[in-house]
């Protein structure tokens, strides 16, 4: 990528990663800073872009994580489904296990609908719990591919340092309707401009600190890699069908978020084949 100087691909992974979770947090701020210019978002248009983002993790979950996966299990040896599969359910259930017992509540939601253990949080927290829970699996997939491509596991072209960026690009993409989302709706409860704005940033703070995670975690354990590429992925996809999808057509507009999730698919899959 001609645009990021040559210094970046010589960082240690870990920054790397450090580096990837705190641009698409920095994403997330840029959309909850909207609040400040005004109270309202067109419906239609947040659809749409809930919508996109959908496509944007979906078309990711499958180019920048299960592919590179599967590739990694056959360079290792092993059965090359098994660990994509393995991994797949397990992040998904780890996103179900935690949507369990976290108090959280989704967007467009009243009070009432709260999810997880009983609690008399205020809303805003949970609306911000509720994101911070599916930004997790995205700061992991960032850390997880960049501390792949250290390994120097060259896969399809699926475990490069361009390959995690563009993973990280693609979920600062998906990240910005998200902070609108957040920010948005609190002001309307009678927030001011400022605590809506830190409202929705602090969704995207986890981003930087489960990329380092991911990174270590993967440098110094390598056999789990093709697990925990598909764990992301799995975790993912839960938080689209579970949370995205259904958050997008709230307000009558299915067919315009369809729409989105295609045209988020498209663009996220021409990124990784053509930069990645």
């Amino acid at each position: 990528m001609d645009f990021l100087p040559n210094w970046f691909f010589e960082l240690n992974p870990v920054v790397q990663a450090l580096c990837g979770g705190l641009f698409t947090w920095g994403v997330t701020a840029l959309g909850a800073s909207f609040v400040f210019f005004t109270k309202t978002v067109n419906h239609r248009l947040l659809d749409g872009m809930m919508g996109f983002a959908a496509g944007v993790m979906i078309a990711a979950s499958v180019w920048s994580l299960i592919i590179p996966s599967i590739d990694m299990a056959e360079a290792q040896g092993i059965i090359s489904w098994i660990p994509a599969a393995i991994g797949f359910l397990l992040g998904g259930l780890f996103l179900r296990i935690c949507d369990q017992y976290i108090p959280h509540l989704h967007i467009g939601l009243p009070r009432d609908a709260a999810e997880g253990v009983e609690t008399k949080w205020k809303r805003a927290t949970l609306l911000v719990l509720a994101i911070t829970l599916h930004n997790i699996p995205e700061g992991l997939a960032i850390g997880v591919l960049f501390g792949a491509a250290s390994i120097g596991l060259d896969v399809a072209g699926g475990a490069t340092v361009t390959a995690a960026i563009v993973l990280a690009i693609g979920i600062g993409i998906q990240n910005f309707p998200e902070g609108m989302a957040i920010s948005m709706p609190l002001r309307r409860d009678g927030l001011s401009r400022w605590k809506s704005f830190n409202y929705g940033q602090l969704s995207g703070i986890v981003e930087p600190v489960s990329a380092v995670i991911g990174a270590a975690a993967v440098i110094f354990i390598q056999p789990i890699l093709p697990y925990a590429l598909a764990f992301a992925a799995g975790a993912m996809i839960y938080v689209v069908i579970e949370e995205l999808i259904p958050e997008s057509q709230l307000h009558g507009n299915a067919d315009l978020a369809t729409l989105g999730a295609m045209g988020g698919f498209v663009v996220m899959m021409v990124l990784d084949v053509a930069l990645g």
